[in-house]
């Protein structure tokens, strides 16, 4: 059965959010990084960090409790290797932050052929895969992994919420190979807790194994989910510890505090004087002539090699297995075919929300448009 969506016209959509962030205080810049981001996550069905997640993860952790401050400016930290830049964040926010660090990484790898750039006293930048992906479509190689907002993952063999959902994102250059940039994007947690809100919102059940109750106890009713489990037990496990103990190298704090703590238990004692809350980012590019040897079979070029690999990966009985970064590629195509962003009627309400809180005119839910994805 095909999914109906209202579609949303673009520009509208970016309206509304520029409005939304300027109204709480952000700046002219800032509020266009968080509409071009927001257009971005909706473009390629992310719907577990458009518009929505973002502006509620603003309200509950950014400008409404000093998590995030509006015109905050970066400062480069001085270090001396020539490809690797170290910045505090001093609270900006965070998908300006990436747009900008993702940048420079790029700027490093045209001199360097690597570049990278970590960030210290970040707010959380949201979706990850928006940024390798820009980075793939203009030819790189690209990866980012952050510490996510608050400490509310599980570990394997454990029963207290001590670690982010903590993704890792990368991007590939494969265009030319099988139309799109393969993109491996992925929390650390079976699911994000934006994938819980969703569900929640749909009244959806969640997948086993991905959350648990507050007692501790597998849950699949996302209106009981307190906390959430690593994905692939302890292989989930070691790569979500690896982002915090690398995050904490950075300079990250503990990671049961941050955001000001997710259990009760955290919560409900004063901070401690001279902790953080705030999370780490970390972003790496690598220009592909700086890796290729050029060594190919049977003189293929650098293209034709990948475009190989891929087919002999996707042969042999496996032809319909998908590559990651397909769906995002195949809701993108959505997207151009309806003419807008596509969103659900609980989405629009929600949307709704924000255009009251921020003075401007609601969508007029039974005037839009509709769209139905197979």
């Amino acid at each position: 059965m095909p999914t109906t969506y209202h579609i949303v016209p673009t520009e509208a959509h970016n309206a509304l959010v520029r409005a939304a962030y300027q109204h709480r205080g952000y700046t002219q810049a800032e509020a266009e990084d968080g509409a071009r981001f927001c257009e971005m996550a909706s473009a390629h069905g992310i719907r577990t960090h458009n518009a929505i997640k973002a502006l509620h993860l603003d309200h509950l952790f950014g400008s409404a409790t000093g998590g995030c401050k509006p015109g905050a400016e970066i400062e480069v930290i001085k270090k001396p290797f020539a490809a690797s830049e170290a910045w505090d964040g001093k609270l900006k926010l965070g998908q300006s932050v990436a747009f900008r660090a993702m940048e420079r990484c790029m700027e490093l790898a045209d001199k360097y052929g690597i570049g990278q750039v970590s960030v210290d006293n970040a707010f959380h930048y949201l979706w990850g895969g928006g940024y390798v992906m820009d980075a793939a479509k203009k030819g790189y190689i690209a990866y980012t992994n952050c510490t996510s907002t608050l400490g509310e993952v599980v570990p394997f063999g454990g029963k207290f919420p001590v670690l982010g959902t903590n993704p890792h994102s990368w991007g590939l250059p494969t265009q030319d190979a099988c139309g799109f940039p393969i993109v491996i994007d992925w929390a650390t947690s079976t699911v994000a807790m934006g994938r819980v809100q969703q569900l929640k919102r749909e009244g959806k059940p969640l997948p086993p194994g991905a959350a648990v109750d507050k007692d501790g106890k597998p849950t699949t009713d996302a209106n009981e989910a307190a906390w959430l489990m690593p994905f692939g037990a302890h292989k989930g496990y070691g790569l979500s510890l690896l982002i915090e103990v690398m995050g904490g190298m950075i300079g990250g704090g503990l990671p049961t505090l941050r955001g000001g703590g997710a259990h009760p238990d955290i919560k409900s004692k004063p901070f401690p004087a001279g902790e953080k809350r705030t999370s780490s980012f970390y972003f790496q590019v690598i220009h592909p002539d700086a890796i290729s040897t050029g060594l190919f079979s049977n003189g293929r070029n650098f293209n034709e090699n990948i475009k190989a690999v891929i087919d002999d990966i996707l042969g042999h009985g496996n032809e319909n297995c998908m590559l990651p970064g397909q769906p995002e590629a195949q809701n993108a195509a959505h997207t151009a075919k309806a003419g807008g962003l596509l969103f659900s009627t609980a989405e629009v309400e929600a949307l709704n929300e924000i255009a009251v809180e921020a003075g401007v005119a609601r969508f007029d839910v039974a005037a839009l448009g509709t769209y139905d994805v197979p």
